[in-house]
């Protein structure tokens, strides 16, 4: 009798604490974050929508040889190189700032991210990215009238990805640049572009990369070209490297968006390297 009481109050108990056990896994957390939808900070020359953990410090240097096209006389690209160097540092998980110093510009910028990309919830990461920059190419002894205020450069972005598989994510980046100085007058201060880019993943370390920028408001008469950029990205310990061929040696945004003048066509590419250190 004493067994069969004890049952008979046990039951309820045992059906409770079977009801909060399935609680518990309905409650599991929803909405949570898609991770690694590029693995860079850059996809090529196109900033990506990934940011830099709260607290990380990177060291990048980013390098650019001459076009092959000048062959043994060039040394194949050998010769006529240009670099950035780039310290960047995340001031929360969804801050980074970063200085850098180029063959184009110094710069100062700022990445932000508006809204991540969500299991069984938001579609896409959205990420801001806004610099200003101090154009270093422009010599007094070429425009002696030439004030402080006509080397800045600004430089406006939304990105916009998608991570669609394990291995597949795309990004679309509408961009705004300005240039206070142009070297040719029918071409605007303010100009307008579109990048799209890509990462496709083949091993747990190896991912092949494509960017592409469309100029928008470019005059007819421009010598300047669309950038594409192929590479790929190798991680390796506490880095990623990235070894591409570009159409474009421009490094700052407003460089091979506005300044690219390789052509795939002609063998005129540019072989390069972005080295990510985070420490």
């Amino acid at each position: 009798m004493k067994k069969l009481l004890f049952l008979v109050f046990l039951f309820p108990l045992l059906s409770f604490a079977q009801e909060d056990l399935l609680a518990g896994m309905d409650s599991v957390p929803k909405n949570q974050s898609v991770e690694s939808a590029f693995k860079a900070l850059k996809i090529v020359n196109i900033e990506s929508t990934k940011l830099a953990a709260k607290g990380d410090f990177y060291f990048i240097v980013a390098h650019r040889f001459g076009s092959v096209k000048d062959g043994g006389e060039g040394a194949f690209g050998l010769d006529n190189a240009v670099t950035q160097l780039k310290f960047l540092y995340g001031l929360t998980n969804w801050l980074t700032v970063s200085a850098a110093r180029s063959e184009q510009a110094f710069d100062f910028s700022v990445k932000y991210r508006l809204q991540e990309q969500l299991k069984d919830g938001f579609p896409i990461a959205i990420t801001a990215f806004n610099s200003v920059g101090f154009n270093n190419l422009l010599k007094e002894s070429n425009y002696p009238e030439m004030k402080f205020n006509d080397r800045m450069i600004y430089v406006s972005q939304l990105l916009i990805s998608r991570k669609f598989t394990k291995k597949l994510s795309l990004e679309v980046a509408p961009t705004f640049f300005h240039e206070n100085f142009v070297d040719n007058d029918l071409q605007d201060n303010s100009q307008y572009a579109v990048g799209v880019g890509g990462r496709y993943k083949l091993t747990n370390r190896l991912s092949v990369n494509v960017d592409y920028a469309a100029h928008l408001n470019r005059t007819s008469t421009s010598i300047y070209k669309d950038p594409l950029s192929v590479g790929v990205d190798l991680e390796t310990g506490g880095h990623v490297f990235q070894m591409h061929f570009s159409s474009s040696q421009g490094i700052h945004e407003a460089g091979f968006l506005g300044h690219t003048t390789g052509d795939w066509g002609k063998g005129d590419i540019f072989f390069g390297f972005n080295l990510l250190r985070v420490f």
